[in-house]
C-alpha cells in the first residue's frame, strides 16, 4: 500500500522498521554480533572482530550491487558480504560472515526488526486499553441496551460493553510477551542448520549472541517456521479484536440506533448531514485484511527439507504487511476512542 491509502491503512513509523535502511542495519548488527562472538571463543582473532565492526558500524554499500545480488541469489547476502570483504581488506576479510549462511543473518535481523515493531505495538496496545479504561471510568454505568444476533436482548451497561473490547486487548498484550520470549530468537544453524560450520562452538557464539542483540537463544530453525507463524497469529489477533470495535461502533452509530455519536467522522461529498464513521470502517477492513494474510503467511511453514527459497520469500511478502496492517489498526482504534461518546439508553 502506498500514496494516498498510506493515510488511511498504513503505518510509517511501523514501515520504517522494515525500511531498507533498517534492513541493512540489521543485518550489519548481526554480522557485528557474530564477528564479536567468535572472537570470544578464538574462531577469530579480537583484531580481526574490531575490524569487521569498525567496517560494519560506517558502511555505505552499493545499492545497485545489492539489488542485483539479490535478483541473482534471492538474497542479498552474498553481495552483501563481498562488498564487505572488501571494505574490511586483508589479513581480515574472511572474518567477517565465518562459519554463517545466509539465512543465519537474516533470520536474525528479522528478529531484530520484529523486536522493535514489537515494542511500539505493546506501547499502542497500552495507550488504546488505558483510552477504553478511562471511557468505561467516565460513562461506565450508563445503561445501554444489548444485542445479539443483531437484535435487540437484556439491558446492560457501558462498562459491560467496553470489557468486551478491552479484556482480549489485555490477554493480547500477554500473548505478545510471551511471544517475543519466543519467537524472537538468534538464528544460527551454518549452511544444513546442523550448526558444523562453526566447529563445535555453535552453542558459546549463539549463547554470546543472544545477549550481545537482546534476543532469546534457540536450536536452528531454518525450516521450522512456527516462530514466524506465531508471530503473525499475534498480529491478526490483534487487528481482530480492534475490528470487532470498529464493527460495534459502526453498527451503534448508525442514525436509526443512535447509541454512540463521533467527533471528527468523514463527510461525504454530496450530503453534508453525513458523519461516516471511517475509523470505525477502517478497522473492519484491517481485521479482514489481516486475516487473510495470516491465511497466506501459514502457507510459508511449508519449507522443502532444510530450507525453501520459495516459502521464506513468501515470510518477506507478507509479515511486514502484516505489522504495518496491526499498526494502522492500533493507530485507527486510538482515533475512533478519542472521539466516541455513549448516548445512555432512556
Amino acid at each position: 500500500m502506498s500514496g494516498l491509502l498510506d493515510a488511511l491503512t498504513g503505518d510509517a513509523e511501523i514501515a520504517g522498521c522494515f525500511s531498507d535502511a533498517s534492513t541493512l542495519k540489521a543485518l550489519l548488527d548481526v554480522e557485528i554480533a557474530l564477528a564479536a562472538a567468535e572472537a570470544e571463543v578464538g574462531l577469530i582473532s579480537q583484531e580481526a572482530s574490531s575490524r569487521v565492526a569498525q567496517v560494519c558500524r560506517d558502511f555505505t554499500p552499493d545499492e545497485a550491487a545489492l539489488r542485483e545480488g539479490m535478483a541473482r541469489d534471492g538474497v542479498a547476502i552474498p553481495d552483501l558480504v563481498r562488498q564487505l570483504r572488501e571494505a574490511i581488506g586483508e589479513p581480515h576479510a574472511k572474518a567477517v560472515h565465518l562459519g554463517a549462511t545466509s539465512q543465519d543473518i537474516i533470520d536474525t535481523a528479522l528478529a531484530l526488526q520484529l523486536k522493535a515493531v514489537f515494542g511500539i505495538v505493546d506501547d499502542r496496545l497500552a495507550a488504546v486499553i488505558a483510552r477504553l479504561d478511562l471511557w468505561s471510568n467516565e460513562q461506565g454505568d450508563a445503561p445501554l441496551m444489548a444485542h445479539t444476533r443483531m437484535q435487540r436482548a437484556l439491558p446492560f451497561t457501558v462498562r459491560d460493553k467496553i470489557a468486551t473490547w478491552a479484556e482480549p486487548l489485555r490477554r493480547h498484550r500477554e500473548r505478545l510477551a510471551a511471544t517475543q520470549r519466543s519467537a524472537l530468537t538468534i538464528q544460527l544453524g551454518g549452511p544444513v542448520g546442523t550448526g558444523d560450520s562453526y566447529q563445535g562452538k555453535a552453542a558459546q557464539i549463539m549463547q554470546s549472541m543472544a545477549l550481545k542483540l537482546g534476543l532469546a537463544a534457540a536450536a536452528p530453525w531454518h525450516a521450522e517456521r512456527d516462530r514466524i507463524a506465531d508471530v503473525g497469529h499475534v498480529f491478526a489477533l490483534i487487528s481482530g479484536s480492534l475490528g470487532k470495535i470498529g464493527q460495534d461502533v459502526a453498527l451503534m452509530a448508525q442514525n436509526e440506533v443512535a447509541e454512540i455519536v463521533l467527533a471528527g467522522g468523514g463527510s461525504s461529498s454530496v450530503m453534508s448531514h453525513k458523519n461516516n464513521p471511517v475509523a470505525a470502517e477502517v478497522l473492519v477492513a484491517l481485521a479482514r485484511f489481516n486475516a487473510g494474510l495470516n491465511g497466506t503467511l501459514g502457507q510459508a511453514m511449508v519449507h522443502e527439507s532444510e530450507r525453501s527459497g520459495g516459502a521464506w520469500t513468501l515470510e518477506w511478502m507478507v509479515l511486514p504487511q502484516m505489522a504495518i496492517t496491526t499498526g494502522a489498526s492500533l493507530r485507527n482504534a486510538a482515533k475512533l476512542i478519542e472521539g466516541a461518546r455513549f448516548v445512555p439508553l432512556t
